[in-house]
């Protein structure tokens, strides 16, 4: 039983892994980890070979380990305790001969998942749904309010999963096993602990966030690994790139560009890398996507247990090419979320007539839900609800193919962020003062965005108003696109009208793309009969909604995503589980 979990989990050729039996505890574990990783170490024995910790992520500290070993010692120290300690994204399972313990913990913010299922026979866990979907098969159906959020939101709320019976152990817990006892539930950090701190000034708070971010940088870059920059034309990755004596010498980056030109991203990076000397490689969805594609989006839904959408198989080409630039990616995602409040997880509008009555109505439910969530700490939902609930499936497509960083999601960022200012626009003009400090060089290249331009003068309102259109256009040619004007696009689609505007902002185009390289695919998958009789579909309009998209006469990308993911999360994750 335990092999077939872990073979459900071995994603990639270059993944080690490994099993633990201990019959005195009535436990088995086994563990999934990138060869060479933080975690690639396990099991963990003490000297004496009475504790033993199997973990899965990493950890920061201004020591920069290379692996999980120095863990065990802090827990022969401090006790449980030591888990309060850890920094970084991580879920691990600590045994305890001498105590007659087992304790099962994951991180503060719950991005470590770990899945669990209680019966009469005994406690399943695991970081992937799909393990424990392939050795009970009766948990094998889908949770009709969770699968509802789905639709709404792309993910389920309250801790919930796609799956019934089986739920999300929540962050900073830390559950505890003892012979002859029942299972004790405890949690090892408050969110109160952060939002009761006492606020500061914009002032202190600039000074606090130079201070900070300068200081733990360096963590994420260990001497003895290959890290790579991903880097963008925003301010977060910049931020980055900025502190260059945190930075190793020459360190290589890299850009995700499209197949029509390059995007901003793509020019505004590869002349910040230049500054600073480094290599810079841009990494582009070519034609070889479009032949992937179907293998591509199976592995995006199945890797990410139905979290991510079949969008995610942008993601998983382009962090495989990524992968063979470095093994490690440091990002400047989450820098946007934490320290400038942006709040991506949102209701998207979806057209409700494809649904059954029942199954519409609990899609009206979801925002209502949301709703209650929304309520309390707007920096506590992003951490603690929008990063582990909505972000999680991006994570861990990245983690599929890479070991992912992010230095804004270090313990003392995050707390740090409770300091911020409310003004979301000081907030933004804080960070670009950081980066004129740090690199003054950068200060005359704009971001995405036309930050860091002097827009004075008509020629300089012209390149503002520029700037702001190209985007917008971009979109509304792109999801954006109305549907009264969809209905006509196929009048003016044959020349070609919207490529003079794709590509300038973002790299992938699904509306486009559904219509055109991938419409055999829309219509193979959508159109099928097996498709056509899920329960919760009305087949007659979702038949419609296809056929009126692949014949541009209407904008349905958000519905195809959905209605794609939601057959592959039937085909691969409820019917047919195998390895």
């Amino acid at each position: 039983m335990l092999k077939k979990m872990v073979n459900c989990m071995m994603h990639e050729s270059f993944y080690s892994s490994g099993i633990i039996e201990e019959e005195a505890f009535y436990i088995n574990i086994g563990w999934v980890c990138h060869t060479g990783s933080f975690s690639d170490c396990n099991p963990l024995w003490n000297t004496r070979r009475d504790i033993a910790l199997i973990f899965f992520g990493e950890h920061f500290d201004d020591c920069k380990r290379s692996d999980a070993r120095s863990l065990l010692a802090r827990y022969e120290e401090k006790g449980a305790k030591f888990i309060e300690a850890i920094n970084g994204i991580f879920s691990g399972v600590l045994i305890d001969r001498r105590k007659s313990r087992v304790i099962l913990f994951n991180d503060r913010f719950g991005l470590g998942r770990i899945f669990f299922h209680e019966n009469a026979s005994g406690f399943y866990f695991s970081s992937e749904a799909k393990s424990l979907l392939r050795v009970l098969p009766t948990l094998r159906q889908l949770d009709t309010k969770s699968f509802a959020e789905f639709f709404s939101f792309g993910c389920a709320l309250e801790n919930r999963t796609l799956f019934e019976k089986i739920s999300l152990m929540p962050g900073g817990s830390a559950w505890t096993f003892e012979r002859g006892k029942t299972l004790r539930k405890t949690t090892y950090f408050q969110q109160s602990l952060w939002e009761n701190q006492a606020p500061t000034s914009v002032t202190k708070y600039y000074e606090e966030l130079k201070s900070t971010f300068t200081k733990i940088l360096p963590r994420y870059f260990r001497e003895d690994e290959i890290v790579a920059l991903s880097l963008t034309g925003g301010l977060d990755s910049r931020m980055i790139l900025a502190c260059t004596d945190a930075l190793p010498k020459r360190m290589p980056c890299y850009t995700f560009g499209g197949p029509y030109r390059d995007c901003a991203d793509v020019r505004i990076a590869r002349r910040l890398a230049n500054i600073c000397n480094h290599l810079h490689e841009t990494i582009s969805v070519t034609g070889s996507f479009f032949e992937e594609f179907s293998t591509l989006a199976r592995k995006a839904v199945y890797c990410t247990d139905g979290g991510m959408d079949v969008t995610g198989a942008v993601e998983v080409f382009v962090n495989r090419a990524a992968r063979r630039i470095a093994p490690v990616r440091m990002t400047g995602n989450y820098g946007s979320e934490i320290l400038r409040g942006n709040v991506a997880f949102k209701p998207m509008p979806v057209s409700l007539a494809i649904f059954d009555r029942s199954f519409a109505e609990e899609i009206r439910n979801a925002e209502r839900t949301y709703a209650k969530e929304r309520n309390g700490n707007e920096t506590s939902f992003i951490a603690f609800k929008q990063v582990p609930w909505y972000h999680h499936s991006r994570w861990a497509i990245e983690q599929s193919q890479l070991i992912p960083r992010s230095p804004y999601l270090d313990n003392q960022m995050v707390a740090l962020a409770y300091h911020a200012p409310k003004d979301l626009s000081l907030n933004k003009a804080l960070a670009h003062r950081f980066i004129k400090s740090a690199n003054p060089a950068f200060a005359g290249i704009p971001t995405d965005r036309g930050v860091f331009r002097n827009y004075s003068g008509i020629g300089g309102r012209f390149s503002a108003l520029r700037r702001e259109f190209f985007p917008k256009l971009e979109y509304f040619f792109d999801y954006g696109m109305p549907k009264w004007l969809a209905r006509r696009e196929r009048y003016f689609a044959p020349l070609g009208v919207e490529r003079l505007f794709l590509g300038r902002q973002k790299f992938y185009h699904f509306r486009i793309w559904y219509s055109d390289q991938l419409a055999s695919y829309v219509k193979e998958m959508l159109l099928d009969s097996r498709t056509l009789s899920r329960p919760y579909f009305d087949s007659k309009q979702v038949e419609k909604l296809v056929k009126s998209h692949l014949d541009s006469r209407g904008n349905y990308t958000i519905e195809i995503h959905k209605l794609l993911t939601s057959e592959l999360i039937q085909r691969e994750l409820i019917e047919n589980n195998s390895t």
